[in-house]
Formats: C-alpha cells, sequence, structure tokens
C-alpha cells in the first residue's frame, strides 16, 4: 500500500495537523511519502521523516505560495499517479477539505472528511467519521481502488518514530488553467499559537464586559501557552478580531483543553467546539447551557476567579 500525505505549511514550517496527518499514514501501514507544495525550509521537510515519511517531494515553485485549489490538485493527483499512490492522506483544514474533495473528483477517488480513526479493513475498507458537528459519528466504507482521507485534528499523534527523510525537488508541469483564480488579497491570524494548531484554547464571551478587560484571558492564556479565542458576539462587537471567533460560522477547534470564560453557550458556539477533549466553562450564571456540555464547570465571577486560577497554575508549574 502506497501513501500520499498532503503536508500544509506557513513561513517555512510545517503545521501540526500536517504532522499528525504523516503520522496517521504511517500507522495505517505501507509505504509514506509526503508533497509539500511552495517554499518550505529544507530542514522543515527532512524532519517530515520523524513522523514517518520515508521520502518528500517538493514542488518548490513560486506560484503555490498562494495555495490556489486548483493549481494543488493538478499536482496532488499527478503525484498520486507517479508515486503509484492508493491513498492520499491530508489535514480536514480550511485549504485540505476542498483540496480532498477536487482530488478525489479528478481521481475517481473514495472521500472521506472529518476522519477520527485509523480505517477498518478487516472486511473491505470502512473509516469512522464525525458528523452533525461532532454530534455523532458515521461508519463509511471506500469502495473505490484511490482513497482520499481528510483527518481530524487530533485523529492521530504526532509521535516520533523515525529519522531523516529523503527530499526530493518535484516539478510537474502547470498550466495558466490551474491558476485561473486569483487571490488578491489576504488576511492573516496574528498571534504567537493560531487557534487550528491549538492543543488549549482560552476564550471569552459577552462576560469579560469589554475589550478592555481582556487582559486577565490573556494573561491566563500566556500561563497556559494557549491560544486565544472569542465567541460570535464578542467579534461582532469589535472586541476581538474577527479570526478570533470560534463556533460554527467561525473557527472550529479540537483542541485537548477548551476554557469558556463568559460564554453562555449558544448552540453555534458548541458546534465550533464540541469536539475538544476537555472543556472547562466559567460563567457567574449556574444556568447558563454551557454548562451541560462542561466536563468542568466553575460558578463564579470571572474577574475572582481568573487571578486565582492563574495563580494556581503558576504555582502548579
Amino acid at each position: 500500500m502506497n501513501i500520499l500525505v498532503f503536508v500544509e505549511s506557513a513561513e517555512g514550517k510545517i503545521r501540526k495537523t500536517s504532522l499528525e496527518a504523516v503520522a496517521y499514514g504511517k500507522a495505517m501501514g505501507g509505504s509514506v511519502t509526503a508533497i509539500a507544495l511552495g517554499t518550505v525550509d529544507k530542514a522543515e521537510l527532512e524532519s517530515l521523516g520523524k513522523y514517518g515519511a520515508q521520502k518528500v517531494l517538493h514542488a518548490n515553485d513560486e506560484r503555490l505560495n498562494q495555495g490556489v485549489i486548483q493549481a494543488y490538485t493538478s499536482v496532488l493527483v499527478k503525484a498520486m499517479e507517479d508515486e503509484k499512490a492508493d491513498i492520499l492522506v491530508l489535514a480536514n483544514s480550511s485549504l485540505g477539505t476542498p483540496v480532498a474533495a477536487r482530488v478525489a473528483a479528478k481521481a475517481g477517488a473514495s472521500l472521506a472528511s472529518n476522519v477520527t480513526e485509523l480505517p477498518n479493513t478487516s472486511s473491505g475498507f470502512t473509516v469512522k467519521r464525525s458528523i452533525y458537528t461532532g454530534k455523532a459519528f458515521a461508519q463509511v466504507e471506500l469502495s473505490n481502488a484511490k482513497k482520499v482521507i481528510a483527518i481530524r485534528k487530533n485523529a492521530a499523534e504526532a509521535k516520533e518514530v523515525g529519522g531523516s527523510a529523503t527530499v526530493q525537488a518535484y516539478s510537474p508541469a502547470l498550466t495558466d488553467a490551474d491558476f485561473v483564480t486569483k487571490i488578491t488579497s489576504t488576511e492573516k491570524a496574528t498571534g504567537e499559537i493560531l487557534l487550528p494548531e491549538a492543543n488549549i484554547v482560552v476564550s471569552g464571551g459577552r462576560g469579560m464586559k469589554g475589550p478592555e478587560h481582556w487582559g486577565a484571558l490573556e494573561t491566563l492564556a500566556k500561563t497556559l501557552g494557549a491560544a486565544t479565542g472569542c465567541s460570535k458576539p464578542v467579534s461582532d462587537m469589535g472586541w476581538r478580531p474577527h479570526h478570533e471567533h470560534v463556533g460554527q460560522t467561525g473557527v472550529k477547534v479540537s483542541p485537548q483543553l477548551y476554557i469558556a470564560i463568559g460564554i453562555s453557550g449558544a448552540i453555534q458556539h458548541l458546534a465550533g467546539v464540541n469536539s475538544s477533549k476537555v472543556i472547562v466553562v466559567i460563567n457567574k450564571d449556574a444556568e447558563a447551557p454551557f454548562f451541560k456540555a462542561a466536563d468542568y464547570g466553575i460558578v463564579g465571577d470571572a474577574f475572582e476567579v481568573l487571578p486565582k486560577l492563574n495563580e494556581a497554575i503558576k504555582a502548579a508549574k
């Protein structure tokens, strides 16, 4: 079984979700080849060997830096042909998901997105995927000879298992038709830790009472090494930037720990966080709906709880 893994990068660095994709491919067995598009640091590519890649194809074409989906599709379909890959694995992300759909259509492959576990090959080829915004799971059989699997964050542990990978230049032919879509501008999220990559997320809602009170939340996030998020009303009011909006219409997260502070727990917000491993809710309203979804809850004023919680975490460290 030959497995091709598409790895995403940002500013020359491989994304953590893509390391998980490589580890997932390795855990499936067979030969694992990773492929990276655009400008990526060579040392980063070589390090993919630590997670199970035996070889890395690098399509180092500056036109691929912008993430044009049509071009990415052409490269990945050609790479599957050249490597005789039966399976393409990639992260379920804002880039990976649409690329996966196009590759599946162009290659005539079976597609499964939001996959949460390794395939079951005891009888056919079946994968478990999250559906209904994480409220249920479906077992899906992939019957075509070629398969495309987009895995959800934390579906595999990015565990080091090997050494350095061999990096090979890869130059598939690309035409103007591959770049018919033009990206005119890009607004990048800022912050030391970005939401899609974060293992811990600290989010605030209207209970924070205004942007001037966000310092306590940011202090807690810094102590925990967490990303910061917010509810939709907070971003709508301009208290926090839109890229921090967590929820069904914002960023969907799957961290190990999600801490919600002053967020009531509307269903739209829950839809974006319910795949978190552990949810902690801090709210002075004991009847807040979020407590029903929480693993742990603290009923109290956030401005009293946060300083004490921050000090307790510092002391524990």
